[in-house]
C-alpha cells in the first residue's frame, strides 16, 4: 500500500499492518475483520518513525481503497485535515485528565464519512496517572468504528492494564543504508551528504534529514560535538554549560513565539476583544481572562518542554561521541557515527580508560534523569560538563 512507502526499514509491521487494514475494509463492507482491533499501540526508539506508521495507518483505515497514498481521503490524512481522523500531541509537559476527557467526548462521535473514526495519540507516555485511567476506560469500552492510535517509545512507559488492551506494533531502528537511499531518492540529496547524515542521526529519519539540508542544524551538531575537547578547566566547564543552555533557551523561543502570538490573538478574538458595542469588548474580555491565564499556562509548558527536548537532543550527541570514543578503545569494528570526526575520536580514544569513558556516559545520562525531573537545567548541564572534564 502506497501509505506505507516512507516507512523505512520496517517490513514487519508493514505487513501486520496492512493485513489489518485489509481487515477494516471487510468490517466496513460487513465482514467479520479477523485481524483488525480498536486499539493499537505503536512503539520504537525515537526516529523510527512511531507516529508515521500510525498516521499511514490512519490513511489506509479511512481510504476506500485501504491507502493508496493518491485519494483526497489520504491527502487529508497526511495534512491533518480529515474530519474523521483527531491528532493529538501533548504541547507541555504532560497531557491532563481534562484534556483526556475532553478527547474522549471527541472520539464519541460517529464517523462523519462512515468508514471509521480514528484516534491519533502521539506520545501517550506523557499522560499523567489520572488521564491514563481516563484512557483506561474509553479503551475498554469504545464506540462503534473508533479506532485509537497510541504512541510511545516502549510498551512499558504506559500501564499495563493499557497496553493489555492494545495490539502492539513495534517499530525498530533503520539502517544507514536504507535512510540515506531514502534521502539520496526523495530529497535529492548528494549521496556523500546523505550517507553523512545517515550515519551522524543514528536511523533517525527525521534528524538526519535535518543534517542533509539545514546547514543550521550541521552548526549545531559541530558546536556539541566540539564541548569534549573545549573543558580545559572548571571556567571552561561553567561556560560551556552556560552555552548549552542558553541554545536551548533560544530554540524553544523561536519555536513557540509565532505559535503562542497566533494562539493568543484568536483566543482574544474569540472572547470579543476588537468588537463594536457599548460595553461588549469590555465584557467579553473580562469574560475570557480565565481562559486566557489557562492558554498561558499551557503555553510555558510547552516552551519548558521545547526547551528540555533540545537539551536532550545535544545531550544524545554527547553520548554518540563518546559511545564511538569507547568503540575505538576496545577496537570494535562497528560504524561510528561521528567518523567525521575521527581525529577527536582518535585523541580522547588515547587519553582515557575504558572505564573513564563509560564513567563519563553515565554522567551524560544521570544529566538526563535530573532534567526529566525538572533540576535547575544550569546546575544539571555544570554538573555534567565538571563530570566531563574530570
Amino acid at each position: 500500500m502506497a501509505v506505507f512507502d516512507d516507512l523505512v526499514g520496517q517490513d514487519q509491521a508493514v505487513a501486520v499492518l496492512s493485513r489489518a487494514a485489509a481487515a477494516a475494509g471487510e468490517v466496513v463492507r460487513g465482514g467479520r475483520g479477523a485481524g483488525m482491533t480498536h486499539a493499537w499501540l505503536f512503539t520504537g526508539p525515537p526516529g523510527s518513525g512511531r507516529e508515521d506508521a500510525a498516521r499511514a495507518f490512519a490513511a489506509a483505515l479511512l481510504c476506500s481503497d485501504g491507502g493508496c497514498g493518491h485519494c483526497d481521503q489520504c491527502h487529508q490524512v497526511f495534512v491533518g485535515s480529515h474530519p474523521d481522523l483527531e491528532s493529538v500531541r501533548p504541547q507541555g509537559l504532560s497531557y491532563s485528565v481534562k484534556q483526556t476527557r475532553e478527547l474522549i467526548l471527541r472520539a464519541a462521535g460517529a464517523p462523519t464519512q462512515g468508514r471509521w473514526r480514528v484516534i491519533l495519540f502521539e506520545d501517550a507516555d506523557r499522560a499523567t496517572e489520572s488521564a491514563a485511567n481516563a484512557l483506561l476506560k474509553a479503551i475498554e469500552e469504545p464506540p462503534p468504528r473508533t479506532v485509537w492510535l497510541l504512541c510511545a517509545p516502549a510498551p512499558d512507559d504506559l500501564m499495563i492494564t493499557i497496553r493489555s488492551r492494545c495490539r502492539v506494533v513495534n517499530l525498530t531502528t533503520p539502517g544507514t543504508e536504507a535512510v540515506a537511499h531514502v534521502l539520496a531518492t526523495r530529497d535529492s540529496v548528494p549521496p556523500e551528504v546523505a550517507r553523512f547524515a545517515a550515519r551522524a542521526a543514528q536511523g533517525h529519519i527525521g534528524r538526519a534529514r535535518a543534517l542533509a539540508l539545514d546547514e543550521g542544524v550541521r552548526r549545531r551538531r559541530e558546536a556539541v560535538l566540539g564541548i569534549p575537547r573545549s573543558l580545559t578547566g572548571v571556567g571552561e566547564c561553567v561556560s560551556a554549560a552556560e552555552r548549552l543552555v542558553k541554545t536551548a533557551e533560544e530554540e524553544a523561543a523561536v519555536a513557540t513565539a509565532a505559535l503562542n502570538e497566533n494562539e493568543t490573538a484568536e483566543l482574544r478574538k474569540l472572547y470579543g476583544e476588537g468588537s463594536t458595542g457599548k460595553g461588549l469588548n469590555r465584557g467579553l474580555v473580562r469574560g475570557g481572562a480565565g481562559a486566557l491565564k489557562e492558554l498561558e499556562d499551557r503555553q510555558k509548558s510547552r516552551a519548558t518542554r521545547i526547551k528540555r527536548d533540545s537539551l536532550d537532543a545535544a545531550l544524545l550527541e554527547l553520548v554518540s561521541f563518546y559511545r564511538d570514543v569507547l568503540a575505538m578503545q576496545f577496537g570494535a569494528g562497528v560504524e561510528l557515527a561521528n567518523d567525521d570526526l575521527r581525529f577527536d575520536l582518535d585523541q580522547l580514544a588515547k587519553a582515557a580508560t575504558p572505564e573513564e569513558t563509560l564513567r563519563r556516559i553515565d554522567a551524560i545520562m544521570q544529566c538526563r534523569e535530573r532534567l526529566a525531573a525538572n533540576v535547575n537545567p544550569q546546575m544539571a548541564v555544570e554538573a555534567m560538563m565538571l563530570s566531563l572534564r574530570s
